[in-house]
């Protein structure tokens, strides 16, 4: 399932909000408003297509800084308004290509974590498939961090880690081993807060299964969250990343 399947399962009323008010608008990064039951909520992800022309339209789920400048838009609204946020991840990394890093890849990724640092609302990030490198964490800097058993997590590709450290790509099965890109080890090492049950198989082979596990962690996560005083919220976010 891509974040289109979990917008239409999770929410209702969702409003999709376009652009980042400076340039263009990057179909790669989806965001809007939604209702989650009763609670509203601003909704932002990675979007990938399930056929070759959908990837080619939202750049195969790659963001171009226009992507984060928009994110930031909609996290700065829901700030505005008290909505929490509510983020999925599924990328393999920011577009890396020239004419994106001079329109500032690095600073837009950088304004992203600075912001959801201090947002003065409860957010959540669910890693629903690929999370690789800045261009993941730009949406995943949150107050609760899940992610689905068999999604992935990692400073960037295992092909990427042997070419750089070894020189050889083919060593990619033995990088990835290194990285501890499982699941299971990430939730090990506290990095993800929750490893989320896709069923047998996968998430593709067990879509509302999946789904519904998602459901109940945002939605129990929110509660929690909502909760506690905004200032201990920050605190517990400080700490959450400062042990890394």
């Amino acid at each position: 399932p891509n974040i289109q399947d979990y917008i239409d399962h999770l929410f209702t009323d969702f409003f999709e909000q376009r652009g980042d008010r400076a340039s263009m608008d990057d179909g790669s990064i989806v965001g809007g408003i939604a209702m989650l039951g009763d609670r509203p909520v601003t909704v932002i992800g990675h979007r990938k297509g399930k056929t070759l022309e959908e990837n080619v339209r939202c750049n195969f789920g790659m963001p171009q800084p226009e992507g984060y400048r928009k994110s930031l838009r909609l996290m700065r609204q829901a700030e505005r308004f008290g909505r929490a946020v509510v983020c999925f991840v599924d990328t393999q990394g920011a577009f890396c290509g020239k004419e994106a890093e001079e329109r500032g890849q690095g600073n837009a990724i950088a304004d992203n974590l600075y912001a959801m640092a201090g947002l003065r609302v409860p957010t959540v990030s669910v890693l629903v498939g690929e999370g690789g490198s800045g261009g993941a964490l730009a949406l995943a800097l949150a107050d609760r961090v899940a992610i689905q058993e068999h999604a992935v997590y990692s400073v960037l590709s295992p092909e990427g880690f042997a070419s750089i450290l070894w020189k050889d790509r083919s060593r990619a099965a033995e990088a990835a081993a290194v990285m501890r890109m499982n699941a299971y080890e990430i939730f090990d090492m506290d990095i993800v807060d929750a490893v989320l049950e896709e069923g047998e198989g996968s998430a593709s082979a067990n879509p509302d299964f999946a789904i519904a596990n998602v459901v109940a962690y945002v939605e129990e996560s929110l509660d929690e969250l909502s909760a506690l005083p905004i200032d201990e919220l920050l605190e517990q976010r400080y700490e959450r990343f400062r042990k890394f």
